[in-house]
């Protein structure tokens, strides 16, 4: 609780200013705790969406390790890394943001991840199926990777904000609304004890005069 020393006594137009900082604060109060369902409710949202890509990406890796695991047995590792190396080109990352309720959160795009059998750059002699599968698998779990990546870091950056916005929620609603109304409890009774004080000495010095 806020306390005024004893010396100093209290006016109606500081009374005045806390009634508008305690309706300031209850409404502060009121648009952080709706921001902060909001973020709560984006956060589920995209949690059931990167559960998903989760599974997908488990299914793409086991997948993947099945084709290299086929694709070396037929042509041996030593032919499916030097297909590898063939690569002419390397896929690019865009990294961009965008707004969730004031939250600046990741948005990853890629181009050329997954490619076509021309784009790839080995040639067709020397390969079978088994190589292009491999390939095949390996660019769509990097897709997924990358989706992942992309969702699992705005979930971070959405749960930071939360707990950042539910402090200054509970701030608010235990501490410095509670205190300021006690506050202005205290000065208005000051202000009334100020009152009565100074009728009782009016009606006093009528007396006397009398």
């Amino acid at each position: 609780m806020i306390t005024m020393a004893q010396d100093v006594k209290p006016t109606r137009s500081e009374l005045i200013e806390l009634k508008k900082k305690i309706k300031l604060s209850e409404s502060g109060h009121k648009l952080l705790k709706m921001k902060r369902d909001g973020l709560i409710l984006e956060f589920f949202k995209i949690l059931n969406e990167a559960r998903n890509v989760r599974t997908e990406l488990d299914a793409a890796y086991l997948n993947a390790a099945e084709k290299i695991n086929l694709a070396s047995a037929v042509n041996g590792m030593v032919t499916v890394k030097s297909t590898a190396f063939t690569a002419k080109e390397s896929p690019e990352i865009q990294l961009s943001g965008h707004n969730i309720m004031g939250v600046v959160v990741p948005q990853i795009s890629s181009t050329g991840v997954h490619k076509s059998l021309v784009e790839r750059g080995y040639g067709i002699v020397g390969t079978n199926s088994y190589i292009d599968e491999s390939a095949d698998a390996y660019e769509i779990l990097v897709e997924k990777i990358i989706t992942a990546a992309e969702l699992e870091t705005t979930m971070k950056r959405l749960l930071d904000e939360i707990e950042k916005t539910k402090r200054r929620v509970n701030a608010l609603e235990f501490k410095v609304i509670p205190d300021l109304i006690a506050t202005m409890k205290y000065i208005r009774f000051t202000l009334e004890e100020m009152e009565r004080e100074g009728t009782s000495r009016l009606k006093r010095v009528k007396e006397r005069m009398k």
